[in-house]
């Protein structure tokens, strides 16, 4: 799947993984409402041409699944900064 890597000089091998970083910076560096958002520029880096729809969970087991993931940064990074700051459109 990464054959392309063994034919890459030095220079581009330097220069993907430059991009590659600055994709996960964006991405790690993305905040608030931000997070919840579907992200393809990050898997446009990839060598693979894919563009998957996403399997969407009904409302429901999606508002579950934020919960949940709200929860877990409370476990994770309890002293994060909280913003009480409502979602713009």
């Amino acid at each position: 799947m990464d054959d392309d890597l063994e034919q890459m000089s030095r220079e581009r091998l330097i220069a993907e993984v430059k991009t590659l970083r600055l994709g996960i910076r964006e991405h790690r560096d993305s905040t608030g409402h931000d997070l919840c958002w579907h992200h393809p520029a990050l898997w446009s880096l990839l060598p693979e041409k894919s563009d998957p729809l996403p399997l969407v969970p009904d409302w429901p087991q999606f508002m579950r699944g934020c919960i949940r993931y709200r929860q877990s940064l409370d476990e994770q990074a309890p002293d994060a900064p909280r913003t009480d700051r409502p979602f713009a459109e």
